[in-house]
């Protein structure tokens, strides 16, 4: 199985490893996601989840295996149709996206393609100075699937994720700089800054963190006064949590809380 997992406590961390191919993308990635996202939504001992590439690989993704003929090719139209429920349900995209726990990229070199296009399905990206995100769909005669490009421009804007889909590079510093990336780091410390931030988010209520999580990736698709609204909600449901109760109790007693996740 190509994608690798660990646990660190409140910690997964989940590893792209296919390092002779660059950790190029295979169906087996989809597979093992669809496999492996609900067994850690259920796991109540994980609180925030890591996205890595094998640095043996040299790349976070290098995207799609374009060795295999097959790759981006359909010989029916009605065939296609047919299977668009099953991409919708089964592609990493979406079932990153829709992960309900903390979800924290850690780019470690190339992202292409497929492989760029995941790293902003997380939460949170960590990168080191190799990192570098491009879509070289456009010249392949085809474009950035499942929302690739308008999920770009929703984090950095509309000019710059135009620019990247027409195959332009984004390096690491400017995707710092423009907001992808929320912490730039230097090679050799991108693990341990990731889990330094996984540890954080792990350190918080936990459904306070989930619920935070979907008030943002929900608002987006929203108006304002709908998410305003929907934040009630949320909120009046923390309130009766016991998390909220030893949260707020502990801040009083001036000691660090005991978190259950209830």
């Amino acid at each position: 199985m190509p994608l690798l997992y660990d646990k660190r406590g409140h910690i997964g961390i989940v590893t792209l490893s296919r390092p002779q191919a660059r950790n190029a993308w295979g169906e087996d990635y989809n597979e093992g996601l669809k496999e492996l996202l609900p067994q850690l939504e259920d796991d109540r001992d994980i609180r925030v989840v890591i996205l890595t590439g094998d640095d043996a690989g040299g790349a976070f993704s290098a995207g799609a295996d374009l060795k295999n003929p097959k790759t981006h090719t359909n010989d029916s139209a009605g065939d296609f149709i047919e299977s668009l429920p099953k991409r919708r349900r089964h592609q990493a995209m979406n079932l990153l996206s829709d992960f309900a726990k903390p979800l924290i990229a850690a780019v470690n070199g190339y992202a292409v393609g497929i492989g760029c296009i995941v790293t902003y399905c997380c939460d949170l990206i960590v990168a080191s100075e190799r990192a570098e995100w491009r879509l070289p769909q456009v010249a392949l005669g085809i474009l950035p699937a499942q929302g690739g490009t308008v999920r770009l421009a929703r984090w950095v804007g509309r000019g710059v994720a135009m620019r990247v889909a027409m195959g332009f590079p984004l390096k690491a510093e400017e995707a710092y700089r423009c907001g992808l990336a929320q912490w730039l780091v230097p090679h050799e410390e991108l693990m341990a800054k990731a889990i330094e931030v996984a540890e954080h988010v792990a350190s918080l209520p936990p459904l306070a963190a989930r619920l935070a999580k979907e008030a943002v990736a929900f608002g987006m698709d929203g108006t304002l006064r709908e998410a305003a609204n929907a934040d009630l909600y949320r909120f009046m449901a923390l309130e009766l949590t016991e998390d909220k109760k030893e949260a707020h109790q502990a801040w009083r007693e001036r000691r660090k809380p005991v978190l259950k996740g209830r």
